[in-house]
């Protein structure tokens, strides 16, 4: 069970039940706490050891939990609680050093306790399909049909050779044996190929990513050191993320149901300004996946929390499947609507109206699907750090507690 935080009417402690996977949307206008909350829930899951917890973070605000909440101390006394820093694993996909700007910068960060990790990606982590969508390719293109057919066959080549990987170096040699490609087209994509090296996310070695991540440790993983440009970096890494922990959970379900013996956990993947991976029109290279988990994800035990300041902008297939909404002050007109259309049966009051009365920081309303309820909740203080502005943070001194 999750304690997200108190009744605002009776006082009461709320709770939201996780023996079983689930789908939550947390949504908020900036500085109202919706990543405050996000904290709140991780802080709950680990303490409850519920599996891997993993934070996808694009704006680079969750390792600094690793901190005590000082700065709340008498608010924490209040509830009953007290700082605590937690163990945060800092997973960077490339060279920390390089993309944090200098060794004196992560030594500093260590310093602190993190324990900072690479995620490097193999080319073959990519499907053929995944390739084109990341140069923006079409199959209708020369350059697509090209680069489909070169990754297409070094897959092929692998399998039988009984190999699960290559690298950048191998798909050029292959799309300049292709004799149906133009030289124009080999050049082109020889080019982006090149760009590809230089980002430093590829490896040539075999680097399962599963081994990226640990149990009794929040795993944050960093995407704000990826610039956000026309490459969707930032969704390659949750696409291969999100692809390869589906498919080891589908395996270690299908374990437990025969009494074998298991080694990975359940997740609980936790998605930061989720309208960047999973938009409501358009597509990246992680939505698909997205979608997947959390349609099919509930056997294998793959809950997912999904924060926006604006879920409208969120693809309305997973809006739909969140069976815990926590929903913060809202203001604009579409991202009401997008939460009206939760509406149900059950509850008495649409949504909207609701939010409406929200007139505090760190005050939400809670619907719960299983238990078929609406609540007005005053979320808890977090015990760790919060890294976005301190105006953001329900429990500082300008806010009622």
């Amino acid at each position: 069970m999750l304690m997200i935080g108190k009744n605002a009417e009776t006082d009461e402690e709320v709770y939201i039940n996780s023996d079983r996977a689930r789908a939550m949307l947390i949504s908020g206008k900036r500085g109202s706490g919706k990543s405050y909350t996000l904290g709140v829930l991780a802080e709950e899951l680990l303490d409850g050891d519920q599996g891997i917890v993993i934070i996808i973070d694009p704006m680079g605000i969750f390792h600094t939990m690793i901190l005590p909440n000082t700065d709340q101390e008498q608010a924490l006394w209040d509830w009953g609680m007290r700082p605590k820093g937690l163990p945060i694993r800092l997973l960077v996909a490339g060279d920390a050093e390089r993309l944090y700007g200098g060794r004196d910068i992560t030594q500093a960060m260590e310093s602190r306790g993190l324990e900072i990790a690479p995620i490097r990606l193999n080319p073959s982590d990519l499907t053929p399909d995944g390739w084109c969508d990341l140069f923006s390719l079409s199959l209708s293109d020369p350059m697509g049909m090209v680069l489909y057919r070169a990754i297409q066959e070094l897959t092929r080549i692998n399998w039988d050779l009984e190999k699960s990987f290559f690298n950048i170096a191998q798909i050029v040699t292959q799309i300049n044996q292709d004799k149906r490609a133009s030289d124009k087209t080999v050049e082109a994509l020889l080019l982006r190929l090149e760009t590809a090296m230089d980002w430093g996310i590829f490896t040539e070695e075999h680097q399962p990513i599963l081994e990226s991540f640990k149990q009794n440790t929040i795993n944050v993983v960093d995407l704000s050191v990826i610039e956000a440009g026309r490459y969707g970096l930032r969704n390659l890494v949750l696409d291969v993320i999100c692809r390869n922990l589906f498919l080891k959970r589908t395996i270690e379900r299908r374990r437990e149901e025969l009494n074998l013996s298991t080694g990975f956990p359940r997740i609980w993947l936790a998605i930061d300004e989720a309208h960047q991976f999973a938009p409501s029109s358009g597509t990246t290279l992680a939505k698909e996946n997205l979608i997947r988990w959390v349609k099919e994800g509930r056997q294998p035990g793959l809950s997912l929390i999904v924060a926006s300041q604006q879920p409208a902008a969120i693809d309305s297939e997973i809006l739909s499947q969140c069976d815990v909404i926590i929903a913060h002050k809202i203001t604009a007109l579409e991202d009401m609507q997008a939460l009206n259309k939760l509406n149900q049966d059950y509850m008495k009051r649409e949504l909207q109206s609701m939010i409406k009365q929200i007139k505090e920081r760190g005050i939400a309303i809670l619907v719960d699907d299983e238990t078929e309820s609406v609540t007005t909740i005053n979320i808890r203080p977090r015990r760790s750090h919060h890294g976005g502005s301190e105006s953001s943070s329900p429990h500082s001194e300008q806010f009622r507690i």
